[in-house]
């Protein structure tokens, strides 16, 4: 009986375990999901292609039916990505791919705003710099000019009530 018990456990213990394998094993599907989110539906309705909803879509099946179809084939993410991105332009992919030229379109928002940064720094500076009626009246004595003084006569006449 003690051996029967042993023996029932281990059979619970594999079907557990063989279980776990298959949840949680590679899922084609999964690829399909990963690179299907990549891609954006060329029908222009500005939906990633996996979540392209609106009812009567001229492209979204047929894009998802050429994605099944390429990952059927065997090839690479990065294969099936640029062979879309060839047919339908660079515009069908809702990122661009990390390498080559298109490297361009993640370093250049982040150098234009270091850019922007300095460049405001070094026009704030040029503008500290300049000198103008401030830095005249500031070389003038403490004393008053008669100038200054029938100006200020003339503002206080003249915000009066």
């Amino acid at each position: 009986m003690l051996s029967f018990m042993n023996s029932r456990r281990w059979f619970q213990g594999a079907a557990v375990c063989l279980l776990a394998l298959i949840m949680l094993g590679a899922d084609s599907n999964n690829r399909f999901g990963r690179l299907g989110h990549q891609m954006m539906c060329v029908c222009g309705c500005g939906q990633i292609l996996l979540e392209c909803n609106h009812v009567g879509c001229p492209d979204s099946d047929r894009m998802i039916g050429e994605l099944r179809n390429q990952l059927a084939s065997g090839t690479g993410d990065t294969a099936v990505l640029n062979w879309f991105s060839a047919k339908y332009g660079p515009t069908v992919l809702a990122a661009p791919i990390r390498g080559g030229f298109d490297n361009a379109a993640w370093i250049a928002p982040a150098a234009v705003f270091l850019l922007a940064i300095v460049g405001t720094g070094v026009l704030i500076s040029i503008w500290r710099k300049r000198t103008g009626p401030r830095a005249a009246l500031a070389g003038m004595p403490a004393s008053d000019t008669p100038q200054q003084d029938s100006l200020r006569d003339r503002i206080r006449r003249e915000t009066e009530y």
